[in-house]
């Protein structure tokens, strides 16, 4: 089953829709002020490519929409583009019947834990939310501190495990209605770093100045593993059957369309009930969330 948003806007209820409004963003987050400037069209905008301006953007969502006061990432950390990472949050919330006391497992929650943020804010889930990453955690850690509206609906665990992705995080006890994951898309460093630059190249188009480094920073848990999305997703697959009774809908991104047919026919001959396809399109953009129950 698809769910197709054709008119290439964001989902209806993702605040984000339309354009920023960077009078609104500055006032909350002062230090932002400094990134505005005027694009051809004589409209507010930021510099993409300027890890820090979309830090500081970042903030300002924060603030404005989610009632977020204190959230800061490490150097060199992956920055998340927020009105996509919602998108997310939204499409998944159609999966569910109840809508009291929803319990959801992030996987691969990074230093930014920006999915257990939106989905706690915008729906008041409770959240797992679990990374391989020791200083990934400590951050999230800090920011779940740092803000009174999160401290009781976010629980962080470490992964100890490289090779588990649910076994050694979901408890006997536990009952999840959604899990969530943004695996790592990339096969390796080198083909991260390529695709960086791509990214770079196409931000800063007529600008002959181009920065140098990941614009939207990352480390290797959240860029790339072996085998890339394919293998990652795949490994998932075959994990959930252990959790099938525990978990009502396993979710995740796929980043990559020719990707969606292989693990369709692997979790049809694992025995899932149900699988949807859930298309999100922004702009020019097209991303997807798989989605399997048993």
């Amino acid at each position: 089953m698809k769910n197709t948003n054709k008119k290439g806007e964001l989902h209806p209820n993702n605040p984000h829709k339309g354009k920023y409004d960077f009078e609104i963003l500055g006032k909350n987050i002062p230090q932002l002020k400094e990134y505005i400037k005027k694009n051809p069209r004589g409209e507010d905008t930021i510099d993409f490519s300027d890890n820090e301006a979309v830090i500081l953007l970042n903030k300002a969502l924060l603030k404005t929409f989610y009632n977020i006061d204190n959230w800061d990432i490490p150097k060199s950390f992956l920055v998340p583009p927020i009105p996509g990472r919602a998108d997310y949050i939204h499409y998944i919330a159609e999966l569910l019947e109840k809508k009291d006391s929803v319990k959801v497992l992030d996987i691969g929650t990074g230093a930014n834990c920006i999915y257990p943020i939106i989905g706690s804010q915008s729906y008041d889930w409770n959240f797992v939310a679990s990374d391989i990453d020791s200083k990934s955690i400590e951050n999230a850690q800090k920011i779940i501190d740092a803000n009174k509206n999160l401290k009781d609906k976010i629980i962080l665990k470490l992964q100890k495990n490289r090779d588990n992705i649910f076994e050694g995080i979901i408890d006997k006890t536990d009952r999840f209605d959604l899990t969530m994951c943004n695996p790592p898309f990339h096969s390796s460093l080198e083909a991260a770093i390529k695709a960086n630059e791509r990214k770079v190249s196409n931000l800063n188009k007529g600008n002959k100045e181009i920065k140098k480094g990941f614009n939207f920073g990352g480390q290797k848990a959240e860029l790339w593993c072996n085998g890339g999305e394919l293998l990652f997703l795949k490994k998932m697959a075959k994990e959930s059957v252990k959790f099938s009774s525990q978990v009502n809908w396993f979710t995740s991104l796929v980043s990559d369309k020719d990707n969606i047919k292989p693990l369709i026919k692997l979790l049809e001959k694992l025995g899932t009930k149900e699988i949807k396809v859930l298309e999100m399109a922004q702009g020019q953009k097209i991303s997807r969330v798989l989605a399997w129950k048993f």
